[in-house]
């Protein structure tokens, strides 16, 4: 069995839609019987992303003019090299596929992670907006599956997509297995005093834009002495937060952390009292899937997809309201009893999450179309 993926952001982004297309690769080779791995990209990177390449076998473009155009090549010329490997199946990992897959006959899925652009669309330039949408409708019209990561983004597909219930399979996302790991005190004593980590703080992980709404967890600690560390890269929005830390005085109460590999990452998540995500709209959340592995409590928000990251054991709050984010603090910073049953229960729920789950849901939709 050969199965082809879209592959540019797997060698090319570090967070997100790598990290799943990494991720789904990494989990299909350990747990299912596919033969051999397609990765269609335009060049590779420099850095590490398999530990190892058995059964993955890398495309780059062919012929010299797709060499120089390799941007183009991606969206469509790519379909001819597809069909000369003899792939069985193609997966499009992050919302789009080349053209000309379907006149040639090659089975095609394509993931959808969120439709934020429609739902959502201020958060995104006008030419974004455009470049985005018409992907999306061209991949949910000519894939033969869609699989979409959350319930909550089967609904937008079938709103703004306008995609038949039937041709939608929801198959959540896993996580990273280094937050799986244990880590021995002598790890997370060298990552504490690598980033200046105070004993008990409140972790929010995300790119800081706006509406990821971490200038809410910043204005539910002014007038406490609960610490807060920021994981991410920093938009736009990020000098809001700066402006009012500094207006604030609360310059020691938070820590920036940038550039932080994923093994630092999940000894910090693990270290955390409390993981704090009040987003206002995302197409899963895996940084609470991550804070569940790690066994830390959540504080997330309400609707969305958040419960369905979340499970019943999170705890749920108004993301426009400091106050309720400022008493949900108030009952888990220094209550290490409930802390511990909330992440306890979190534990449990979201083993539904792990690595063979979601492997063997993934293989179960590319089998009903082999």
């Amino acid at each position: 069995m050969r199965i082809g993926f879209e592959a540019k952001r797997v060698f090319h982004n570090n967070t997100g839609l790598g990290n799943y297309g990494r991720d789904v690769i990494r989990i299909l080779k350990k747990f299912t019987p596919i033969d051999q791995f397609y990765l269609y990209t335009t060049s590779v990177s420099s850095q590490k992303r398999f530990d190892s390449f058995d059964k993955i076998v890398i495309k780059l473009p062919e012929s010299g003019i797709w060499k120089k155009l390799s941007s183009i090549w991606r969206l469509g010329p790519v379909a001819n090299q597809i069909k000369k490997d003899e792939i069985n199946l193609y997966h499009g990992l992050s919302g789009e596929i080349p053209s000309g897959l379907k006149s040639r006959g090659i089975p095609t899925i394509v993931t959808v992670h969120d439709l934020i652009f429609f739902s959502h669309p201020h958060y995104y330039s006008f030419f974004d907006r455009i470049i985005y949408s018409i992907k999306s409708k061209h991949a949910a019209k000519n894939a033969n599956k869609i699989i979409a990561i959350s319930e909550q983004t089967k609904r937008d597909v079938i709103k703004y997509l306008k995609a038949e219930d039937s041709k939608i399979e929801v198959v959540y996302q896993g996580c990273n297995k280094a937050f799986k790991q244990e880590y021995p005190q002598s790890e997370k004593d060298k990552v504490r005093e690598k980033y200046s980590l105070p004993e008990q703080y409140i972790l929010n992980v995300g790119t800081l834009q706006e509406r990821k709404n971490a200038l809410l967890i910043v204005k539910a600690i002014k007038g406490t002495d609960y610490n807060l560390v920021l994981v991410g890269g920093e938009k736009k929005y990020a000098q809001k937060i700066h402006s009012y830390i500094r207006e604030n005085n609360l310059e020691n109460q938070v820590s920036f952390l940038k550039n932080v590999s994923v093994n630092e990452l999940a000894v910090i998540y693990k270290m955390a009292t409390i993981f704090c995500y009040p987003s206002l709209c995302e197409g899963f959340g895996i940084p609470i899937i991550e804070a569940l592995f790690s066994k830390t409590p959540v504080i997330t928000s309400q609707g969305n997809c958040f419960p369905e990251a979340g499970g019943p054991n999170s705890v749920y709050i108004d993301p426009s309201s400091e106050e309720a984010l400022r008493e949900a603090f108030s009952k888990l910073y220094y209550n290490a009893d409930e802390r511990k049953r909330i992440a306890d229960l979190g534990y449990t729920y979201v083993q539904r999450f792990s690595d063979e789950e979601v492997a063997k849901n993934l293989f179960k939709v590319y089998k009903s179309m082999l």
